[in-house]
């Protein structure tokens, strides 16, 4: 090895020093390296770049407007309401919540089902008296599990695919690694369902404390004919909301106050919420209520182009001391006011009849431009957008699901490779306004694209200046040690990396190292190709290996060691199970191929 595999090995050594024992960006961290490793002379500027030219990163970027067309559309809560029906236990929720989220995983971005499902899940727990902590983490294992089936699921599988392309002219189906991927799930699930009601703390979720948060009330209307009629509180999904409770119903003009769980919707009821601002957001992601003010109907904006706002009254507002009815709002706004809050409290009595007063809190429905429109006018003290906060369209819910189903069926059957079925999907959401053009563009997650490009760089230095090489000789040794065994030390040795450093980049980097080691022992490439695939993405230690572990350490108030209790055992049984399917379907002597 010369110095510029010694260069290239010390720079990938401070790559992951840096990740671990920091907290800049990965991208950040990645394209300095790859900046570092072209001004040496380590690459030249085709070999650096090349990683943003690979079909798996393009793929991924693709599927990110996929997945933004199912989010926007309400799709996967329109699943998860079909599917998770009303268990009595919490482990028959565990298995009503795995097998619905590995399958949708397999077919769309794991990390996007997991930060669709998590407001749905807790909602479901809480409805049915199981804690939050039961059900997060087995949430994102089920997705990291689902992941695996099929070469869509998990961005890492594009990469790999991608990577077996462009270095080896191998171009793996959309369902191939589902022989492995498949009974993964099935195990690991059954494994979930079985031990982690056991293994798992009992904490309530993170919801904010009512009592210490601007409350407001809101009201909505029960549509007719709608999904909700004939349902009761509890089963409508009302009964417990993460951040607001049903005060009272509004029945033709007979208010009913004692609200119990077992009550009946009917079409046309009113319903009054008391809660967080957040609460708004809640109620309009719930298929079968509108709300209860009619001039929302009258907002100039399309449903797709609305988000919630908080202002804050400033002293120039021009309708202080005016009752709400009679100032105007929307029409001097474009806006409508949802709700009143003042000095923390909401305002009883109807909305219309409220005088505005200086330092009120208003909760407003308006265009996604009223923020940067009035961010700096004096009419407003502060104004600020709640996150997520714009309806879903659940009527064009099915255009997206057959979207997605078509995508599937195109690239299974072979007319189309993942990557070309991928963009005519995307396309068509668009075109059929499952998704604007201007959410398209800003649902692409940057800074992930970027990360795995740039591991593209530091994966190619290692193979052309012999590094991986060097380190498949140290890992082998001298002894002529078996292909299994081979097999065996690459899957420890990148879900090693992929605990300390991202699934994707743990991939890339040891892609080169995989392909060594094959090389060295005369065998076939994709045994090894596949162990790295499954072992990056089968992150289960730690709550930083993968971004679906992360996203739930809040919401499940869970601590590091739960990770660990419940994530050693699940990583032991899916490496055993990935180690003896792998050669069985891809085997390591091929035609052709020496022993």
């Amino acid at each position: 090895m010369e110095w510029q595999g010694a260069l290239t090995l010390t720079t990938l050594f401070a790559v992951l020093s840096v990740l671990i024992l920091t907290r800049l960006s990965a991208d950040m961290v990645l394209m300095s390296a790859l900046a570092f490793l072209l001004i040496t002379g380590v690459l030249d500027p085709a070999q650096t770049l090349g990683g943003f030219a690979n079909p798996g990163v393009i793929t991924i970027a693709t599927l990110y407007v996929v997945a933004a067309g199912l989010k926007e559309t309400g799709a996967v809560q329109w699943i998860a309401r079909h599917l998770l029906g009303h268990p009595a236990s919490a482990r028959g929720a565990q298995l009503r919540m795995i097998m619905p989220t590995g399958i949708l995983s397999a077919f769309m971005n794991n990390t996007a089902v997991v930060a669709m499902f998590i407001p749905a899940i807790q909602d479901w727990g809480q409805r049915l008296g199981i804690p939050a902590s039961k059900l997060l983490l087995p949430l994102s294992y089920a997705a990291i599990l689902g992941g695996t089936c099929t070469l869509i699921g998990t961005s890492t599988n594009l990469v790999v695919d991608g990577m077996l392309q462009s270095q080896a002219g191998i171009r793996l189906g959309l369902f191939d690694i589902a022989w492995v991927g498949v009974p993964l799930l099935v195990i690991g699930g059954g494994f979930l369902v079985l031990f982690s009601s056991r293994l798992l703390p009992d904490r309530a979720g993170a919801s904010e404390d009512l009592n210490q948060v601007r409350e407001y009330g809101v009201e909505v209307e029960v549509v007719a004919p709608g999904p909700l009629v004939g349902k009761t509180i509890t089963e409508a999904g009302l009964r417990a909301l993460n951040f607001g409770y049903l005060a009272e119903i509004d029945r033709g003009g007979r208010l009913i106050t004692a609200v119990e769980p077992s009550r009946v919707l009917e079409g046309g009821d009113r319903l009054q919420f008391i809660g967080a601002p957040e609460c708004a957001s809640e109620l309009r992601r719930i298929q079968g209520l509108r709300p209860a003010n009619g001039n929302v109907h009258k907002l100039a904006v399309a449903n797709h182009q609305r988000c919630l706002v908080e202002v804050v009254l400033g002293p120039e507002f021009p309708a202080l001391g005016q009752t709400i009815r009679d100032s105007r709002f929307r029409t001097r706004f474009n806006a409508v006011i949802f709700s009143l809050s003042r000095e923390g409290r909401r305002v009883p009595g109807k909305l219309g009849d409220i005088t505005f007063q200086l330092g009120d809190t208003l909760l407003l429905e308006a265009s996604e431009q009223f923020v940067e429109q009035y961010r700096f006018r004096r009419d407003f003290l502060l104004v600020s957008a709640l996150n997520d906060s714009t309806p879903p369209d659940f009527p064009k819910a099915p255009r997206a699901l057959v979207i997605l189903g078509l995508m599937v069926l195109v690239s299974a059957s072979g007319l189309l490779p993942i990557m070309e079925a991928a963009f005519l999907a995307a396309g068509a959401m668009i075109v059929t306004g499952c998704i604007t053009a201007s959410r398209a563009r800003s649902s692409v997650d940057l800074p992930v694209l970027v990360v795995i490009a740039a591991s593209f760089a530091l994966g190619t230095a290692m193979t052309v200046t012999g590094a991986a090489s060097w380190i498949a000789d140290n890992l082998l040794g001298d002894a002529q040690i078996s292909p299994w065994l081979a097999l065996l030390l690459v899957y420890v040795l990148t879900g090693i990396f992929t605990e300390v450093i991202t699934n994707n980049a743990a991939a890339v980097l040891m892609f080169p190292i995989a392909v060594a080691v094959a090389e060295q022992l005369g065998v076939s490439l994709l045994p090894f190709a596949i162990a790295v695939m499954f072992s990056a993405s089968a992150s289960f230690i730690t709550p930083l290996g993968y971004q679906t572990n992360f996203m739930v350490y809040g919401p499940g108030r869970y601590r590091f060691f739960d990770y660990m209790r419940i994530g050693v055992p699940l990583n032991v049984l899916a490496g055993a199970v990935a180690v003896l399917l792998i050669p069985q379907v891809w085997p390591f002597h091929l035609p052709g191929l020496t022993p």
